[in-house]
C-alpha cells in the first residue's frame, strides 16, 4: 500500500511501509523447520535464524498476531494460528514460505496447542474456550480426520509419536493422556487413554471407578459400606473426577515428555520424578524417584524438559545443567554434563540429530553440535523483560536504543543486531536521546535522571546523575535542535535541565503545572526563537484529560536573562509563557507539531488535529481557551493509541492495542498506510519513535515482547527533500562530545563528597565513618528542589542570624510580661479580672488550632461511637439469640460447703412448628393403636427396657416398640417422640432445680439477716473478725452478666457540658441544703444533752462511762476532804456495778452472736443435702437422656445408610443406562463395520484377481514375441526395484537409532517414490539384446501396469487389516460393555438384597441388669443396702471353677481341632497311598504287556557274548554283498526309467501348454460353483433342525446333571454343619451355679 504526500512546496511523493527487522524472545513454541533453521513467533512474525550462517528472516501473519505455532524440520513444514475470532490454521513449507493449506476448524476464540506429525500430513490441534476440541487433519487436503470435544483443557501440550502417527501424547498441568487413532477405511476415531500417575510422595494410584466398588453382603456393626460417591450424594457424568479430585492425594505435576524407539514415554515431573509409560497397556515404572536418598542426587533438581538421543535421554532441570543420561532398566547412570549461564526450559533436536538446542526464558538460545565443539556455545541473546522506552539516536544513525524491565538499557544496531546491554539495578519508567551529544538520558521510578554515554555502542557508561522526585520520573523529551531537556512527575512539576555535557547538565528551573501530565512533548520554533512544550494534563480519571497546557521558552539559554528564575528554582514570567486550552473530548496522547497539535481521541476512536491561535498566553489567568478541531479522522479499532512526529514535522505515526502501525501525512490526515507490526494486546502501553533521518521507525508494546523496525519506503523527491539540522549542530555535537568523552564514570560516594563539601566547605573531614554513611544516604536521598531550598534557607540563616536573634529575644520578653499579667489577673478581683483569651496575642491561629482539635475530636469521636455502636450491635444480637431466645435461662446452683455444683437444663420454647409436628405424630399413633385389638397387641409386644426415662415416668404411651420401626416415616416418627421424652425429662429436672434454687436464694436471705445482726454485735463488742457473707455467683445469677455495676468501671465517666451544668446544679442545691440544717437549735441541743436521741437503749450499755469527780484529776488523795471521799466511793460503786452490767450483757451478746452463727452453719450443712441429691438426680437423667439419644443416633444413622444405599442405587442406575446406550451405540456401529468389511474384502478379492490374471496374460500379451526372449522379459517383468532398501540403508547410516520399520510401519512406501525406481528399471540399457524399442515399451508399459496393481494390492491388504482391527477393537468394546452391563446388574442386585436385609435387621437397646459384683470401698460410707454378705472364699472358689472350666473347653476345642487336623493328614496320607499303588499296578502291567522279540530272548539266554558276535558280522557282510548287487540292478532300472520320464515330460508339455490357456476359464467356474455350492450348503434347512435339536438334547442333559450334582451338594453341606457341630460344642452349653 502506498500513499501520495504532498510537501509545503506542493510536490508530491510516494511512501510505503515495510518490516525491516524483528527482535525478541518469548521462550514460546521454538522449533527447527530443517536441518539447521530454527523458528519461533515473535510478536506478529515468525522469526526464522540459520545456525549455520546466522541469518535472519521474518515471516509476516495474516492476522494480528500469532497465537499458537509449531514446525516439523523432516518435511520442512511449519503451522500457526493468528489471533482474533473464529481463527483458522494456516500451513506453509519452509523454505519458500508458500501457503500450502488453510485449515478451517470450529473454534471460536483461539487454539492453544498445535502439533506436526512426522508420519505424514497430519496435524493435530487443541481449542481453547468453550469446548476445548482437540481435531486431527490431514493438513494437504484441509479435511479433520476425527475429533473429540472437551479432550483437553487450558494448560493442554500435544506431542505426535514420531513412530507411529496414530498416537497422541497431551499433558496438562495435572493429567496424562495418550489418544489413539483407530481407522476403519476413510473413518478416524480418536480414543482417550488416561494414565494413572504415582502420588506425589511414589505410591502408585488407582483412579476410583463407579463399578469398581461392590457391596460386601456381609453386614457390618455399622451398616454396609459404601462409596465416597454414594456418602456425598454425587450423581452425573463428573463423579468419578469429583471423587478423584476430593479423595485421593495430589498426583505428580507432568513438565516434560518424550518419545522413545519402542513408542514408549519419558515422563519428567516438576516433583522431581521420571517415569516411564508403555501406552499399550497404560503402566507407570518410576525410573528416578527424588525422595529416594540412593538415587541420583545431581537429577534431584526436577525434569523441565527432555529429549531422546540414540540410547541417551537429555535432562534439563531447575537449575543451569543439562545432563545426558544412559537408562538400562531402571538404573540411571550420568554420562555427561554441560553447564550453562542461566537455566533452560526447552530442549530440542535438528531433524539430522546432530544440534542439540537449549532455550532459556531469559531470552538465550544454545546449540551443542559435538562434530564440531563439545561445548554448548550461545547463537542468541536477546533478553526478556517487557519493553518500556525505546528511541533512535538522533546524533548515531547507526544505533537505537531500548529499555526492558527490570532496568536494562540495550543498544541495537539499526540491521537488528544487539551490540551492548548495561543494568541499572533499578527500574526506568522512560528514555530520550540527546540531539546534541552522544547520550542517552534515563528517568528511573526512585525520581533519579541518569545520563549515560554511548559514544561506543559496545561500551556505555554512566556519567551523571541527579534526583528531582521522591516518586518515578514519567516523561524525559528534548526538543529537536537540543535547547533543553524537559522532565516531569507524577506530582504536576516540570523541570528544566541544561543538555550540554558542557554545563555538567545543570538544572535551570521547574514550573507548576494545573495537574500530572500524561504525555509530554517540544518543538523548537524557528521563526519565533522559542522552544514550546506541550502538556497533556490528567482530570479525575487517569486515563485521559480535556486539558492542556502550553509553555513557550526562550531558545537561547535564559538564565542571562535577569529575574528569568526565582529563588527556590522557580521559573518567573519573564521567560516562561503559559497557554491553557480546553478540547471537546478527553484525549489519550498528544504530539506537537508547527503551530498545530495532532492528538488521540480514544472515545470517539478518532485522530485529530487542532491549530494554535497566536497570542493566547493565559499565564495571568485561570481561564482555559476552547479549541476545536480543524480536522478529524478515524483511527484505531483498539485504543488508546500512541503518537510520535517525524523530526521533519511532516509525518505522524501512530500505533494502538490492536497492533497497527499508521503513518499520515501530517498536511493531510485523511489518507494513510498502515503495517501489523505486533499482535492485539488488550492491554500494555504501545511504543513508537522515528529515526533522525525519517527514514525508519521503531516500535514496541510492552506485553507483545517483539521490537519492530519499520521501513519508511519513500520516492527519490522525498529522499531529496529530508534535509536536517545535522550541518547547523555538527561544531555542537563535536564539542560537547569531547566534553563528554572527558567526564569520569559516575562515583555515587565521590559526587556525594563534592556536594557535601560544596556546600559545607569540607567539614566532612572531622566526621568519623558512620556518621559519614548518613550523611551520604540523607544527601543521595534529597531532590534537587530540596537541595535547592536548603541552601536558600542556609544562606537567608548566615544573612538574617542577627536579625533573627533580636526577634527571638524581643519574643521571649514579650512571653514573659504576658506571664506576669496572667498570674497578676489571678489575683485581681472579680469585677476586674480578664479571661485567659484575653492574654491570646494571635487569635486567627488560636481558631485555627482549635478548629484543628474540634474536628480530630470529632474524628474520634465518630470513631468511638461506630465502634460502640458495632458493639452494641453484637451485644444485641447475642443477647436475642442466647438469653432472650431461651424460655428456661441457664444457671446452677453450687453447695456452701462442698464442690458440688448442678446445672439446669437450658431449654428454647418449642416452636408452633414443632408442636404441630408433635400433635401430628400422636395422633396419627393413636389411630394406630385403635386398628389393633388389644390381645394382639399383647401377644406381640414384648416388654424391653431401652432408658432409664421408663423409671421416671416419662415414657410416652405412643412410642413405637423397638421391634416395630421399620418405614422411614415411622423411624421420623419415632424420633420426634424421643425428642418429646427428651425435653419431659429435661423439664422434670428443671422444676427439681428451680425448688433447689428458690431454696438457696431463700437460705442467702436469712443468711444476711443474721449476718447483719451479727454485725451489729460485732460492733456493739468492738470486734473485727471476718464474718462469712455468701451470695449468689455468675453461674447462679447468669443476669449479673447482663449488668454493668460502676464499681466495674475503672476509667473516668465522660460528661457532656449538658451533664455537667446538671450536676453542678445539683451540687448548689446539696450545698444550700446542708447550709440551712447548720442553724437547727433543736437538734444541736439534742446532741449535746443525750447524744443525739431520746432513749437510751440496752446495747448502748456498753459505750457508757461514769465520769470521774473533778477533784481526783485536780487534786492528790491526800488532800481529799470527807465529803470528796464519800463521793469517791460512791464513784467506785457505781463504777463497780456498771461493769458487772457490761460483762454480763457482753456475754449475752456473745451467745447469741454464737447461736447465729451456728444456725448459720446448720442451715449451709443442711442446704448442702440437697444439691448432693439433686447432683445425683441430674446423673440419672444425664443416663436417661443420653440413652434416648443413642436411640435417636442409631435411628438417624439407619437413615443415612438408607439415603447412601438410595444414592448408591440412582448412580447404578444411571451408570448401566449411560452403559446400555453405549452398548446399543456399539453394536449398531460393529454390524456397520462388519458390512463395510464384507464389502471391502470382496473389493479386495477383485484386485488380486486381477493382479494374478496380468501374471497370466503375460505370456498371451507377448505371443507374437520369440519363445527365448519371452521367458527373459518374464525373468524382467518379476524383478522390483531395491531402491527402498537402499534409502533404509542411509537412513540408518545417517540416524543409528532411528528404526525406520517403527517409522514406516504405519504409513506405506509411496507409489511415486516407486515408479520413480521403476523409470531406472525401464531405460534402454536394460533392455536384452536384439529387442526391438517398440516391444520393449509395451514390456516397460505392461510391466508398469502390474506393479502398480501390485501397490494397489499391498494398500487395500494394509487397509483391509486396519478396517479388521479396527471391528474386533469394537467387538472387545461390545464385549466388555456386556461385561460392565452384567457387573453392574449383579452389584444392583446384591445391592437390593443387602439393602432389605439392613432393613430387617434392626437395630434393638435394651438395659442389662446389673449382676453381683463387689462394692467398691472408694467412697468414705458405702451403701450395703442393695448388698449381700458373703464369704471371699465362696467369691474365689467360684471365679477358679470359671476359670478351670474354661480352660478345659478351650484345651477340649484344641484336641478337637488336632484331632480334625490329623484325620485330614491320614486321609490325604491315604489318598497319597492309593494313587501311588494306582502308579505302581500301571507300570506292572506295562512290564507284563511288553513285547520282547526273539533276539532279546536269545540276548537274555545266551552268554557266549564272542560267537554270538562273529556270527552277526558275517550275517551282514553277506547282506552288504547282496545290497551292493540289488543297487546295481536299481540303478540301470532307474537310467532306463529317468529316460522313459523325459519322453513323457516332452509330451506333457506340450499338453500343459494346451491346458493352460483353458485353466483360467475353468479356476473362474470352479470359485463360481464352489460359492454356489457354499451358500445352498450354508442355507439348508434341515441341517440347522438337527443342530437345534442336538443343542435341545444337550440342554435338557445338563439341567438333569446339574440338579443331581446341586442335591448331592446340599447333602454334603448338611453333613459337614453336622460334623463341625459335633466337634466343636459351644461355650453357651457349658452351665454353671
Amino acid at each position: 500500500m502506498f500513499l501520495l504526500v504532498q510537501t509545503s512546496e506542493s510536490s508530491h511523493f510516494y511512501i510505503c511501509l515495510a518490516c525491516r527487522w524483528i527482535q525478541g524472545f518469548t521462550n514460546k513454541d521454538v522449533y527447527f523447520v530443517d536441518k539447521s533453521t530454527v523458528a519461533y513467533p515473535c510478536g506478529n512474525y515468525i522469526y526464522f535464524l540459520d545456525l549455520t550462517t546466522k541469518k535472519q528472516s521474518i515471516f509476516q501473519g495474516p492476522g494480528s498476531g500469532v497465537s499458537v505455532f509449531t514446525a516439523n524440520g523432516n518435511n520442512g513444514v511449519f503451522a500457526f494460528t493468528p489471533r482474533g475470532l473464529n481463527p483458522s490454521i494456516f500451513v506453509h513449507s519452509h523454505p519458500t514460505l508458500g501457503l500450502n493449506n488453510e485449515l478451517t476448524g470450529s473454534s471460536k476464540l483461539d487454539y492453544i496447542s498445535l502439533a506436526l506429525s512426522d508420519g505424514g500430513p497430519y496435524l493435530v490441534s487443541c481449542s481453547s474456550l468453550p469446548d476445548f476440541t482437540i481435531t486431527v487433519w490431514n493438513w494437504e487436503n484441509a479435511t479433520p480426520l476425527c475429533q473429540q470435544e472437551r479432550g483437553g483443557n487450558d494448560a493442554c501440550f500435544l506431542v505426535f509419536n514420531p513412530w507411529n502417527w496414530l498416537q497422541i501424547c497431551a499433558i496438562d498441568k495435572s493429567s496424562l493422556t495418550v489418544w489413539n487413532i483407530e481407522r476403519n477405511g476413510s473413518l478416524h476415531v480418536l480414543k482417550p487413554c488416561p494414565v494413572e500417575l504415582p502420588d506425589v510422595d511414589g505410591a502408585n494410584a488407582k483412579r476410583f471407578v463407579l463399578s469398581s466398588h461392590s457391596v460386601s453382603e456381609e453386614l457390618c456393626y455399622f451398616g454396609p459400606e459404601m462409596p465416597p460417591s454414594a456418602i456425598a450424594g454425587l450423581k452425573g457424568d463428573k463423579t468419578e473426577d469429583l471423587v478423584n479430585k476430593l479423595f485421593q492425594k495430589a498426583r505428580v505435576t507432568p513438565a516434560a515428555i518424550c518419545w522413545t524407539t519402542t513408542s514408549q514415554l519419558y515422563v519428567g515431573c516438576r516433583e522431581g520424578f521420571l517415569l516411564l509409560v508403555d501406552p499399550e497397556n497404560l503402566s507407570v515404572s518410576t525410573l528416578f524417584n527424588p525422595k529416594t536418598p540412593n538415587e541420583v542426587p545431581e537429577l534431584k533438581h526436577g525434569f523441565q524438559a527432555l529429549a531422546l538421543h540414540k540410547d541417551h535421554l537429555i535432562a534439563v532441570g531447575k537449575n543451569n545443567v543439562v545432563h545426558d543420561l544412559q537408562i538400562k532398566g531402571t538404573q540411571i547412570k550420568i554420562t555427561e554434563t554441560w553447564e550453562l549461564a542461566c537455566p533452560v526450559t526447552t530442549i530440542l533436536y535438528s531433524p539430522n540429530y546432530e544440534t542439540l538446542l537449549c532455550t532459556s526464558d531469559q531470552g538465550q538460545i544454545f546449540a551443542l553440535n559435538k562434530n564440531l565443539s563439545e561445548n554448548i556455545t550461545k547463537i542468541l541473546d536477546v533478553s526478556r523483560g517487557d519493553f518500556v522506552a525505546l528511541s533512535f539516536s538522533p546524533t548515531d544513525n547507526n544505533i537505537c536504543l531500548t529499555v526492558r524491565d527490570p532496568g536494562q538499557l540495550q543498544v541495537w544496531s539499526t540491521d537488528g543486531t544487539i551490540l551492548s546491554s548495561l543494568s541499572l539495578q533499578t527500574k526506568i519508567t522512560c528514555l530520550a536521546c540527546c540531539p546534541i551529544a552522544n547520550y542517552v538520558v534515563l528517568g528511573t521510578a526512585c525520581g533519579k535522571v541518569v545520563f549515560i554515554e554511548v559514544r561506543d555502542p559496545q561500551q556505555p557508561r554512566v556519567v551523571h546523575q541527579t534526583r528531582l522526585y521522591h516518586t518515578s520520573v514519567e516523561h524525559l523529551v528534548f526538543n529537536q535542535h537540543g535547547h533543553y531537556l524537559f522532565a516531569s512527575g507524577p506530582d504536576s512539576y516540570l523541570y528544566v535541565l541544561d543538555p550540554k555535557p558542557s554545563s555538567m547538565f545543570a538544572v535551570l528551573g521547574y514550573t507548576v503545572l494545573p495537574s500530572p501530565s500524561l504525555t509530554l512533548s517540544a518543538q523548537y520554533v524557528k521563526g519565533s526563537e522559542q522552544v514550546k512544550v506541550l502538556a497533556l494534563c490528567v482530570d479525575s480519571d487517569k486515563n485521559h484529560s480535556r486539558q492542556l497546557t502550553l509553555l513557550s521558552l526562550p531558545a537561547e539559554n535564559f538564565i542571562e536573562i535577569p529575574n528569568s528564575v526565582e529563588r527556590n528554582g522557580c521559573l518567573s514570567n519573564n521567560v516562561l509563557n503559559v497557554s491553557k486550552y480546553e478540547v471537546p473530548y478527553p484525549l489519550t496522547s498528544c504530539a506537537l507539531g508547527n503551530n498545530e497539535i495532532f492528538a488521540y481521541c480514544h472515545e470517539k476512536r478518532s485522530l485529530q488535529c487542532f491549530e494554535i491561535p497566536q497570542h493566547s498566553d493565559s499565564s495571568g489567568s485561570d481561564q482555559s481557551i476552547q479549541l476545536n478541531p480543524v480536522g478529524e479522522v478515524k483511527g484505531h479499532a483498539l485504543g488508546p493509541a500512541s503518537l510520535a512526529l517525524s523530526p521533519h514535522r511532516s509525518w505522524l505515526a501512530s500505533l494502538g492495542r490492536d497492533g497497527v502501525l499508521q503513518v499520515r501525512g501530517c498536511a493531510s490526515m485523511d489518507e494513510c498506510i498502515e503495517l501489523q507490526c505486533h499482535s492485539l494486546c488488550s492491554t500494555g502501553v504501545q511504543l513508537v519513535a522515528f529515526s533522525a533521518d525519517s527514514q525508519n521507525i521503531l516500535t514496541a508494546n510492552t506485553k507483545d515482547g517483539s521490537l519492530v523496525c519499520t521501513d519508511l519506503r519513500m520516492s527519490d523527491i522525498a529522499i531529496h527533500q529530508d534535509s536536517d539540522y545535522e550541518d547547523h549542530l555538527k561544531s555542537q555535537i563535536q564539542s560537547e562530545n569531547s566534553t563528554l568523552s572527558d567526564m569520569k564514570e559516575w562515583n555515587e560516594q565521590i559526587s556525594l563528597r563534592k556536594a557535601e563539601e560544596s556546600q559545607g566547605g569540607g567539614s566532612l573531614l572531622s566526621i568519623d565513618v558512620t556518621e559519614q554513611d548518613e550523611k551520604y544516604k540523607s544527601l543521595s536521598h534529597k531532590t534537587w528542589l530540596e537541595s535547592r531550598g536548603e541552601a536558600i534557607v542556609k544562606e537567608d540563616n548566615e544573612k538574617y542570624s542577627e536579625t533573627k536573634k533580636n526577634l527571638r529575644k524581643g519574643l521571649k520578653e514579650l512571653h514573659d510580661a504576658i506571664q506576669d499579667m496572667m498570674r497578676e489577673n489571678e489575683n485581681v478581683p472579680e469585677m476586674k479580672h480578664l479571661e485567659q483569651k484575653e492574654f491570646n496575642l494571635d487569635v486567627d491561629e488560636q481558631k485555627v488550632l482549635e478548629a484543628i482539635m474540634e474536628e480530630e475530636v470529632l474524628k474520634v469521636r465518630t470513631e468511638t461511637e461506630w465502634d460502640i455502636l458495632a458493639k452494641c450491635y453484637d451485644r444485641d444480637n447475642l443477647k436475642r439469640e442466647c438469653w432472650d431466645a431461651m424460655k428456661v435461662k441457664g444457671r446452677s446452683v453450687k453447695a456452701f460447703h462442698s464442690d458440688y455444683e448442678v446445672k439446669n437444663y437450658p431449654l428454647k420454647e418449642r416452636s408452633k412448628q414443632a408442636l404441630e409436628e408433635l400433635r401430628r405424630v400422636k395422633q396419627m399413633r393413636e389411630i394406630e393403636k385403635a386398628q389393633c385389638t388389644m390381645q394382639e397387641e399383647e401377644g406381640q409386644r414384648v416388654d424391653i427396657k431401652s432408658s432409664f426415662s421408663f423409671e421416671f415416668g416419662f415414657s410416652s404411651p405412643y412410642i413405637y416398640d423397638q421391634f416395630e420401626v421399620r418405614s422411614r416415616e415411622q423411624i421420623v416418627n419415632q424420633i420426634i417422640l424421643l425428642q418429646d421424652v427428651i425435653y419431659q425429662v429435661k423439664t422434670a429436672f428443671n422444676k427439681e432445680f428451680d425448688a433447689a434454687h428458690k431454696q438457696k436464694v431463700n437460705e442467702l436471705n436469712n443468711i444476711q439477716h443474721r449476718n447483719s445482726r451479727i454485725k451489729e454485735l460485732m460492733t456493739d463488742l468492738d470486734l473485727h473478725d471476718k464474718i462469712w457473707e455468701p451470695s449468689l455467683t455468675v453461674a447462679e445469677c447468669p443476669e449479673k452478666l447482663l449488668t454493668v455495676q460502676d464499681s466495674e468501671i475503672t476509667a473516668e465517666k465522660y460528661l457532656t457540658p449538658e451533664q455537667k451544668e446538671e450536676q453542678e446544679k445539683k451540687e448548689l442545691e446539696e450545698k444550700r441544703r446542708l447550709a440551712s440544717k447548720n442553724d437547727n437549735t433543736r437538734e444541736r441541743a439534742l446532741d449535746d444533752m443525750m447524744d443525739g436521741v431520746l432513749e437510751v437503749k440496752k446495747e448502748d450499755i456498753l459505750k457508757l462511762e461514769i465520769p470521774p469527780p473533778e477533784f481526783v484529776l485536780t487534786k492528790p488523795e491526800s488532800q481529799w476532804n470527807e465529803e470528796e471521799k464519800r463521793i469517791h466511793k460512791e464513784y467506785e460503786k457505781k463504777s463497780k456495778k456498771l461493769s458487772e452490767e457490761k460483762e454480763k450483757y457482753r456475754k449475752i451478746m456473745e451467745s447469741e452472736m454464737k447461736k447465729l452463727q451456728t444456725a448459720t452453719k446448720e442451715a449451709t450443712e443442711k442446704f448442702d443435702e440437697t444439691p448432693a441429691k439433686l447432683f445425683e438426680r441430674k446423673i440419672k437423667c444425664e443416663m436417661a437422656i443420653y440413652q434416648e439419644q443413642l436411640k435417636m443416633t442409631y435411628l438417624l444413622y439407619s437413615l443415612l445408610i438408607e439415603e447412601e444405599m438410595g444414592n448408591r442405587e440412582v448412580e447404578l442406575k444411571l451408570k448401566l443406562e449411560q452403559v446400555l446406550t453405549y452398548k446399543d451405540d456399539i453394536a449398531v456401529e460393529v454390524v456397520k463395520c462388519e458390512d463395510e468389511v464384507e464389502q471391502f474384502r470382496m473389493i479386495y478379492d477383485t484386485k488380486v484377481a486381477e493382479d494374478k490374471d496380468l501374471d497370466k496374460e503375460f505370456r498371451k500379451e507377448f505371443s507374437d514375441v520369440p519363445s527365448h526372449f519371452v521367458d527373459e522379459l518374464y525373468k524382467l517383468f518379476k524383478r522390483r526395484p531395491r531402491g527402498q532398501k537402499m534409502r533404509a540403508q542411509i537412513t540408518k547410516t545417517l540416524i543409528p537409532f532411528k528404526d525406520p520399520t517403527l517409522c514406516g510401519s504405519m504409513a506405506p512406501e509411496s507409489l511415486g517414490n516407486l515408479l520413480k525406481a521403476v523409470d531406472e528399471m525401464d531405460s534402454p540399457q536394460n533392455m536384452p539384446e536384439g529387442l526391438s524399442s517398440f516391444i520393449w515399451d509395451r514390456f516397460c508399459t505392461f510391466r508398469r501396469t502390474k506393479i502398480e496393481r501390485e501397490h494397489k494390492v499391498k494398500m487395500n491388504a494394509l487397509t483391509l487389516a486396519e478396517m479388521q482391527a479396527f471391528l474386533q477393537k469394537r467387538r472387545e468394546e461390545e464385549r466388555a460393555a456386556t461385561e460392565e452391563i452384567q457387573t453392574m446388574s449383579e452389584e444392583l442386585e446384591r445391592l437390593h438384597k443387602v439393602k432389605s436385609r439392613f432393613m430387617a435387621d434392626i437395630k434393638v437397646q435394651f438395659l442389662l441388669k446389673w449382676g453381683q459384683v463387689e462394692e467398691s470401698n472408694t467412697e468414705l460410707t458405702v451403701n450395703y443396702s442393695n448388698s449381700l454378705l458373703l464369704h471371699r472364699r465362696v467369691v474365689e472358689d467360684l471365679n477358679k471353677s470359671v476359670r478351670i472350666l474354661g480352660e478345659q473347653k478351650i484345651s477340649t476345642m484344641v484336641a478337637c481341632k488336632d484331632f480334625r487336623k490329623g484325620f485330614i493328614q491320614q486321609e490325604w496320607e491315604h489318598k497319597k497311598k492309593t494313587i501311588q499303588i494306582e502308579d505302581r499296578e500301571n507300570k506292572a502291567r506295562d512290564i507284563q504287556m511288553l513285547k520282547i522279540s526273539e533276539e532279546q530272548q536269545e540276548f537274555l539266554q545266551k552268554t557266549d557274548r564272542d560267537s554270538r558276535m562273529s556270527q552277526k558280522v558275517h550275517i551282514l557282510e553277506k547282506t552288504i554283498a547282496f545290497q551292493e548287487k540289488s543297487h546295481l540292478k536299481n540303478v540301470a532300472h532307474r537310467k532306463k526309467k529317468i529316460e522313459q520320464l523325459k519322453r513323457q515330460a516332452t509330451l506333457k508339455c506340450d499338453k500343459t501348454s494346451v491346458f493352460d490357456f483353458q485353466l483360467s476359464d475353468m479356476e473362474v467356474a470352479v470359485a463360481e460353483r464352489k460359492e454356489i455350492h457354499h451358500r445352498i450348503a450354508t442355507d439348508e434347512p434341515s441341517l440347522k433342525t438337527e443342530e437345534r435339536y442336538q443343542e435341545i438334547v444337550q440342554r435338557g442333559k445338563l439341567k438333569d446333571l446339574a440338579q443331581a450334582q446341586a442335591e448331592e451338594l446340599s447333602l454334603l453341606w448338611a453333613e459337614v454343619e453336622r460334623l463341625r457341630t459335633r466337634n466343636f460344642p459351644s461355650l453357651n452349653r457349658l452351665k454353671h451355679h
